[in-house]
């Protein structure tokens, strides 16, 4: 890939335009405002509106109506906005001073008849959970876009692993993956580890002063361009325990189960079935109550979550992140359903893998590391 092709071009822009143009007639909109994170970098095409990380809301908006489209900020962003982020993507700017107006306020002096909103703003009409089908299927650029995250991420955590070492805290270690994603401008939306007991006790480990001993698990949903790439690797120093080697081979087959699974046009349900049926083979079939199992993403860590009754249909280039989880291991990488293939696009080439047959096709998951 190179650098031009990470950025959007003109048949992108007018891509995400016609979208939204098409939903706004759908749902008897005369214009639709964008201000979440996640929203707001898929309309522009990977441009950031975010100044704190722990909140989706971002400090500009965009507005579209059925002839225009502006951004709404006030004057503390617009120079970053407009020098930095959307500057040549065609908007008008609508600046306020941000002691004299309000967003609400913007909105009404450019719209009329019913708007829409992702987020609750007076005088709209919250339509946030119609907007995110919107994003499901990825542009060859946000696939583009979507490779560089997932190498640079997979390549952050294999040197991560690499340099942790007993004695180190889970602290400490979360330290060591999250600078090496910032060091590349990837923000790291979630980091979870954990250390050899907390691994089998934990679904969810955010970090401690828990110290390591014999092994480690690194969790991390990192953004770019408001795409979101999900992995998960274990680290482990010594012999892998014959307990611990049974229940990562048995995850692998799992997360190869739904890898191979998710094709365009299949539905989630059926996906999900196929886990539960893998579970069941390998002699867990229980361990899927304790942790969801993951499902679409892109511009949100999960769209949804795959369970047995969401009857969702995998869209042509849509992301999904998989996450099967038996106490005390898991396996997890982001994977993109393309046209003729099922692209995973969080592998490092020096990670140990095991391949696993699915339907004859070879499906690569990542091993336990020993150090």
């Amino acid at each position: 890939m190179t650098k031009e092709s990470l950025f959007p071009d003109k048949r992108e822009i007018a891509e995400k335009e016609r979208r939204v143009k098409e939903f706004m007639e759908l749902k008897g909109l005369d214009a639709l405002v964008l201000t979440t994170q996640s929203n707001f970098a898929w309309f522009t095409c990977g441009a950031d509106n975010r100044v704190a990380n722990a909140t989706e809301i971002g400090v500009a908006s965009v507005v579209i109506t059925k002839d225009s489209k502006y951004i709404v900020c006030d004057n503390i962003e617009y120079p970053r906005i407009f020098d930095e982020e959307v500057g040549d993507q065609g908007f008008k700017f609508k600046t306020y001073n941000w002691w004299e107006s309000n967003l609400a306020d913007e909105i009404s002096k450019l719209t009329s008849g019913t708007v829409g909103a992702d987020t609750i703003i007076a005088g709209t009409k919250l339509v946030a959970g119609d907007i995110s089908p919107l994003r499901y299927s990825l542009t060859e650029q946000e696939i583009e876009r979507y490779r560089w995250l997932g190498i640079n991420t997979a390549e952050c955590m294999y040197e991560a692993c690499i340099e942790v070492r007993p004695g180190m805290t889970e602290h400490q270690i979360a330290a060591l993956l999250g600078g090496k994603l910032m060091e590349r401008g990837i923000i790291p939306n979630l980091i979870l580890i954990a250390a050899d007991e907390r691994i089998s006790k934990y679904r969810h480990p955010i970090p401690t002063e828990n110290t390591l001993e014999k092994y480690a698990m690194l969790v991390t949903c990192a953004r770019k361009w408001g795409l979101i790439l999900s992995m998960t690797r274990i680290v482990h120093f010594g012999s892998i325990s014959p307990e611990l080697r049974h229940k990562h081979d048995a995850v692998m087959q799992v997360d190869a189960k739904l890898i191979g699974a998710t094709r365009p046009g299949a539905r989630v349900d059926f996906i999900f079935g196929k886990a539960i049926e893998a579970y069941k083979r390998t002699g867990f079939q229980n361990e899927w109550h304790f942790h969801h199992q993951g499902g679409p993403t892109g511009y949100a860590g999960r769209d949804y979550r795959a369970r047995p009754e969401v009857a969702g249909i995998v869209e042509t280039n849509q992301a999904f992140a998989w996450n099967p989880s038996i106490a005390g291991t898991k396996s997890e990488d982001t994977i993109i359903a393309l046209t003729n293939h099922t692209e995973i696009i969080s592998t490092h080439k020096d990670w140990p893998t095991k391949t696993i047959e699915i339907n004859g096709a070879k499906i690569e998951r990542p091993d336990i590391m020993e150090m």
